[in-house]
């Protein structure tokens, strides 16, 4: 578990709020409009009503006292900036901000964030994978060159095993886990593993050897 300073709530702060709730992690919220605090009551530890781009309001927090301090804040990238820079003044020990260009990036980063999120940017790139292909489910990217999808096993390679397809020779990637009815098997995968009719298996490597494969 750990402790968390939330400093924007808006549908993207409040949707970050909901699941480290589900994590069983300490939340401190904290926006200047008093709605939005109040909307994500239910799902923090504590909230507070207040401008993060004042310097006596966030020393008040005690910022040093979190293991992550995460600015969300969408609407307005001068204070997103400011608040960034305020934290790490203040010793913030981590600090994760929103950005929505390479530029805002930019500007954070040397500003006081230790890493920088591009939700829309990252959303969009999830959305025209999975829905441009007919059989791929799933989509993560590890990096700018690795992913991991969840993709309809092949059916030339149905009731044949791993080993027969010999996938990591011929293909450069590797099989990690086989999905039926919905669930994961928990069964460790071999040469020996069987790919069963109707599943889907997650399968990692380059973009470049994936798309080959599967013809994505």
């Amino acid at each position: 578990m750990k402790t968390i300073l939330l400093i924007g709530l808006g549908r993207f702060g409040r949707h970050i709020a909901m699941k480290l709730n589900e994590l069983n992690h300490q939340v401190m919220a904290v926006d200047k409009d008093e709605e939005r605090v109040n909307a994500v009551l239910p799902f923090v530890t504590n909230a507070q009503i207040g401008d993060s781009t004042n310097q006596e309001f966030l020393a008040s927090i005690g910022v040093r006292n979190f293991d992550l301090c995460m600015v969300a804040i969408g609407d307005d990238f001068q204070s997103s900036l400011e608040t960034a820079c305020l934290l790490k003044e203040l010793g913030a020990q981590k600090v994760i901000a929103r950005a929505e260009r390479d530029v805002q990036a930019k500007f954070l980063l040397r500003n006081g964030a230790d890493e920088v999120v591009y939700p829309e940017k990252q959303m969009a790139i999830w959305t025209a994978i999975r829905y441009s292909s007919d059989h791929i489910y799933d989509y993560i990217a590890l990096g700018d060159d690795h992913a991991i999808f969840e993709i309809e096993v092949p059916s030339s390679w149905v009731g044949k095993t791993i080993g027969q397809i010999d996938v990591r020779k011929r293909y450069h990637i590797n099989i990690l886990a086989i999905k039926q009815d919905g669930k994961f098997s928990m069964t460790v995968i071999t040469p020996e593993t069987f790919l069963p009719e109707n599943s889907t298996i997650l399968v990692l490597g380059t973009q470049r050897d994936l798309q080959k494969c599967f013809h994505i």
